[in-house]
């Protein structure tokens, strides 16, 4: 069986627990969550997850099944097969001198990313992209020597469509969560 790399998104409550739930759940079954990121959805009350964890695709299907049995998940979704968009974002403080700093400036420009803080010492990089643009992004500034790196983890979404919980006509579930 192939181990990859899947990609879960879920609609949860937004209430105290529910990650600890979801995270216990991967813990029990010996999956390393390799990123996770939460935020509030655009429904009131939910908040999405994006959970990426390696896996077989049986082994995911099954830990899938489970997370949609927990009584403050309202949908769950594997969406590695489905054409996604799929995003990261990172600060990275690296080591500047008045020497280096044009050349940390040049690789950020080229990289689509921003300069958000300067000091005698250093320069802050914020960059958003896929995970390969981020670590290309990191090989070439490591030779100045990184001080800090803070990352969300993968955020993606199915391009196009109705989105993971439409507005109308939302499953049982969800309208048992009111």
């Amino acid at each position: 069986m192939v181990v990859t790399k899947h990609t879960l998104v879920a609609l949860v409550e937004d209430k105290p627990g529910v990650l600890n739930r979801v995270a216990s759940l991967f813990r029990r079954r010996g999956f390393n969550i390799e990123s996770i990121a939460v935020g509030h959805s655009e429904k009131p009350n939910l908040s999405r997850m994006t959970i990426v964890v390696d896996g077989t695709t049986t082994s995911v299907e099954q830990v899938r099944k489970q997370l949609d049995k927990l009584p403050d998940v309202i949908k769950v979704s594997d969406i590695t097969e489905d054409n996604i968009i799929a995003r990261e974002l990172a600060l990275i403080k690296v080591h500047a001198t008045s020497a280096t700093r044009s050349e940390i400036i040049e690789i950020v420009d080229i990289f689509r990313a921003n300069i958000v803080d300067v000091a005698a010492d250093s320069v802050t990089i914020e960059a958003t992209g896929d995970e390969e643009k981020i670590g290309s992004l990191l090989k070439l500034v490591r030779g100045f020597g990184i001080k800090e790196i803070a990352r969300t983890g993968r955020i993606a979404m199915s391009r196009g469509g109705p989105g993971l919980l439409p507005l109308e006509g939302k499953s049982a579930k969800a309208n048992n969560k009111k």
